[in-house]
């Protein structure tokens, strides 16, 4: 059955207050040097702006959305834009590490949740079998941002300093809640099983299994891409304006991928599709450690990494939501968020391994923790996917 041919731009509200938090998310990357001159602090450590926020956001985001399961999403979605919005502007006036810290956390929390409910809505937006267009749409917004929210954010931020990009990302989330009070339709509340029942998620294996090939699939790019700017102003031999202008080249190719893997996945299937491009991140990951110290070469190659690390998100997700259907069908949601945890706990596990080796001037050698994490996320993939063939779907009952 197709859906109205109306809930369309709902998808496309969400795509904007997504653009928004990608560029929150993001930005901390283009600036980190700036930020960590600023505040006097040492550039591992300004890395946890990167790291701890990714931590908060695994942290609360199941949590919010276990408290929130049972409210309509429209009016959720709206506050949690707003929260996002207050976190941003508490971040731009920040005048310590400690207070833009805080600031970020109140912002990761409301990224967290936005995330996960905005998923079940888009998908249920989405005509029949078209679910994973649906997500990748809703993450093109976020990956929009690394086009031309995070460089242009770069350039603003290192040449008028690092608090302006968080009052434009304000500027931006009031767009966003906008967009959704205008075009995002009421839905009814999901029926959902309780407390309890959604808990019980965290127990199921095949959860697990999905949360696990999220956070190190996505996670292995983060050891290298939490220092990106470094790496190409100090190993490539760019200059600060060359490092944000190439980061247009990557977030160029992070648009590409979420565009073509939702497509991938919604063609040949998630599982098939997170398989190959795992595959191909690893080799360009190898290429990355090889190539660093030359420009044309990293340029090009920024769009190969870009393309296969972001492509995947639209698979990750709707992967989960479709092992969700079919292992606790009354905790769809709390398994969303579950998945936008493990996305968050990838990337600050990414963050630590690559600030563990700059820490001991290994910069260098992050494209190679990203390496391990990648392959090792082919394990819980096979796993989850012979045991998707074997047994049949366990019966969720509402307790």
């Amino acid at each position: 059955m197709t859906r109205p041919r109306q809930s369309q731009p709902g998808i496309w509200a969400l795509a904007v207050t997504a653009f928004a938090i990608g560029v929150a998310e993001f930005i901390v990357v283009g600036v980190l040097p700036a930020i960590a001159a600023d505040l006097a602090i040492p550039l591992a450590r300004a890395g946890g702006l990167v790291g701890l926020y990714a931590l908060a956001l695994a942290i609360g985001t199941p949590l919010v959305v276990l408290g929130l399961a049972r409210f309509p999403g429209k009016p959720v979605l709206l506050g949690l834009i707003a929260v996002f919005l207050a976190g941003n502007l508490l971040s731009a006036v920040s005048h310590s590490y400690a207070m833009l810290l805080g600031g970020r956390m109140v912002t990761a929390v409301a990224h967290g949740s936005f995330f996960a409910i905005g998923a079940t809505v888009a998908a249920r937006l989405a005509p029949e079998g078209q679910a994973s267009r649906a997500l990748a749409l809703m993450f093109a917004g976020l990956t929009l941002a690394m086009v031309v929210g995070v460089p242009l954010g770069s350039l603003i931020g290192n040449a008028l300093g690092w608090r302006l990009p968080f009052l434009a990302v304000a500027m931006l989330a009031a767009a966003g809640w906008l967009a959704t009070l205008r075009w995002v339709p009421a839905l009814p509340a999901r029926k959902t099983g309780r407390a309890g029942t959604q808990l019980a998620a965290l127990v199921r294996p095949e959860i697990l299994a999905m949360m696990s090939i999220t956070v190190l699939g996505f996670g292995a790019s983060f050891p290298a891409f939490t220092f990106i700017t470094p790496i190409l102003t100090g190993i490539a031999g760019f200059s600060i304006h060359g490092a944000s202008l190439s980061l247009v080249v990557f977030g160029a190719a992070t648009l590409v991928g979420n565009l073509a893997g939702g497509r991938w996945a919604a063609h040949w299937g998630w599982a098939p599709t997170l398989r190959w491009m795992l595959i191909g991140l690893s080799l360009s990951l190898v290429a990355l450690e090889s190539l660093m110290p030359y420009r044309m070469p990293m340029v090009a190659l920024l769009f190969v990494w870009g393309f296969l690390a972001f492509g995947m998100s639209p698979g990750f997700q709707a992967g989960m939501l479709e092992t969700a259907e079919r292992w606790t069908p009354h905790a769809v949601g709390f398994a969303s968020a579950l998945n936008i945890s493990a996305f968050n706990l990838g990337i600050t596990l990414g963050e630590t391994l690559g600030s563990a080796l700059v820490t001991r001037n290994g910069m260098a050698l992050t494209p190679w923790a990203g390496l391990g994490l990648a392959v090792i996320a082919q394990l819980p993939l096979v796993w989850l996917l012979a045991r998707s063939k074997k047994a049949p779907a366990a019966p969720t009952t509402e307790a």
